[in-house]
């Protein structure tokens, strides 16, 4: 039962990575950005949770906190980082470094609010009940679950049924077009910022109550987060979905076979598969949909 548990376990944790992947896929699909402090939005969720929880509010309030340190980083990074640098032509590279540098100020805030050690919070999810013999699920796992389902769905459908989804899947291919038909693409910009930094909440709001979390989960996250586009095919959001999936599960079941250490360069060794042998990923699409 030891391979059944651990691929359990790796469901659960590429369920979260499939969410915050998805995040950065349907920011990069919509406009084109590689939006590497998207981890950053990750930590200042996780750990406005911790602090939330810890000043005496309830879970839901603490949720709510998150979502909103989130949105509202997204939303910065898009009016006053990246927008000034596209004014100006800006290059992919000079987007990089700015977003990189953002990173550091948000992980040597968070060093000097909470210390370098990791933090959580006390929490009846990781306690695990039977369920087969020799098989344990905690209501993490079902939690997990059932965001993934319900936001993925949700997202699906807004973006293939509504007006305004559709106009920010084309907002990559034409913005002037969209214009053309009186809709704004700054507006649709900071509404994918906006979503996909929502997508980052529920993996910071369960990783902070199940594994903790440390100042450098935003770096962690952000890599994952672009090796599951990749083994998806970037921009697309459910490649980016079954990328995380795959990630998790590979980072659980090696421990079958190798040491724990080996856990994050197992989810690495796949995307370095997938760049040799099939480098448009698992689905291969330009853009998110």
């Amino acid at each position: 039962m030891l391979l059944a548990q651990l691929l359990v376990s790796g469901i659960q944790t590429g369920l979260l990575y499939a969410l915050t992947a998805a995040g950065f896929a349907l920011i990069f699909g919509a406009t084109r950005i590689f939006h590497f402090a998207h981890g950053a939005a990750y930590a200042l969720a996780g750990y406005g949770f911790v602090f939330a929880v810890r000043a005496g509010w309830s879970w839901p309030l603490a949720a709510l906190l998150a979502t909103v340190l989130a949105v509202g980083f997204g939303l910065f990074m898009d009016a006053f980082v990246y927008r000034p640098i596209q004014r100006h032509t800006g290059s992919f590279f000079t987007v990089f470094v700015a977003a990189f540098g953002v990173v550091i100020v948000v992980q040597s805030g968070i060093e000097i609010g909470f210390g370098r050690a990791f933090v959580a919070v006390t929490s009846s999810l990781t306690r695990a009940s039977a369920v087969l013999p020799g098989l344990y699920l905690a209501r993490a796992f079902w939690i997990a679950l059932g965001a993934a389902a319900v936001l993925f769905g949700a997202l699906g459908l807004f973006l293939a049924r509504t007006r305004t989804g559709i106009a920010l899947r084309a907002l990559a291919e034409n913005p002037d077009l969209l214009r053309a038909y009186g809709l704004s693409a700054r507006r649709l910009s900071a509404l994918a910022f906006a979503l996909g930094s929502a997508l980052a909440v529920p993996g910071a709001v369960l990783g902070a109550a199940t594994t903790g979390l440390s100042p450098s989960v935003a770096s962690h996250v952000m890599l994952v987060s672009l090796a599951a586009s990749v083994v998806g095919g970037i921009g697309s959001l459910r490649g980016a979905a079954a990328g995380g999936l795959v990630l998790g599960v590979a980072e659980n079941l090696v421990v079958s076979v190798l040491d724990t250490q080996w856990s994050e360069a197992a989810g690495f060794v796949v995307l370095f598969a997938f760049i040799l042998f099939r480098p448009r990923g698992i689905f291969g699409a330009a853009l998110a949909r």
